[in-house]
């Protein structure tokens, strides 16, 4: 019984870990130490860092908290397919400004488009949540991929090992979600190649 339990404890750090809020920060980051963007002061990086972090990790991870505890629900309760269509528009709206102030401010464009692309998978997973429950945690993950197979071709860098990385946590988020039957495999999979297919168009398009 206690090894069940340690399994389950460890599901739930896994997600909490691996929030879905994570990939414009994890792409900025990877922008700042594995391109021509290294050479930026790093004043002006960290402010950067600042904003992104607080519209898409701080601001609506608060608020979606918030929302929950009103509601009286805890974190499984939350993940119902009815109950995510809120925390999607919370978080939706949070990157729109997030975007809308990186412009404001005229930060470079290449910049603003990971957090743009990153909105892209939050939209698109909440018009899948209207008739599908499909696993936000993998789509995150999965842009993260997406990512680097656009910076590796872009900046000419071999990202085959960050992806190897990559594969490994996706795989160990998407078991987590299955663990706590908040996914099956198929929602699981399915997240990851949204976040994948978005993130890539997305870099590249936006």
């Amino acid at each position: 019984m206690s090894r069940e339990k340690n399994i389950i404890l460890t599901a739930r750090v896994v997600s909490m870990v691996f929030t879905p809020f994570y990939l414009p920060i994890v792409g900025l980051l990877s922008l700042f130490f594995l391109s021509y963007l290294s050479l930026m002061p790093l004043g002006y990086k960290l402010q950067v860092l600042a904003l992104v972090y607080f519209f898409t990790i701080l601001l609506p991870t608060v608020l979606i908290h918030l929302y929950r505890k009103y509601n009286g629900w805890n974190l499984i309760e939350l993940g119902h397919k009815e109950r995510r269509m809120v925390p999607y528009v919370i978080s939706i709206l949070c990157y729109f400004f997030c975007v809308y102030i990186m412009d404001m401010l005229h930060i470079p464009h290449f910049m603003g488009t990971i957090v743009s692309a990153a909105l892209a998978i939050q939209i698109v997973c909440a018009l899948i949540n209207v008739w599908w429950k499909i696993s936000t945690h993998t789509s995150a993950i999965g842009g993260v991929a997406g990512a680097l197979f656009v910076f590796g071709e872009l900046f000419g860098f071999n990202p085959i090992w960050w992806l190897c990385v990559v594969f490994v946590l996706a795989g160990m988020l998407g078991t987590s979600r299955m663990i706590l039957r908040q996914h099956s495999l198929s929602q699981v999979v399915a997240g990851f190649l949204v976040g994948v297919v978005c993130s890539v168009l997305g870099l590249i398009y936006l």
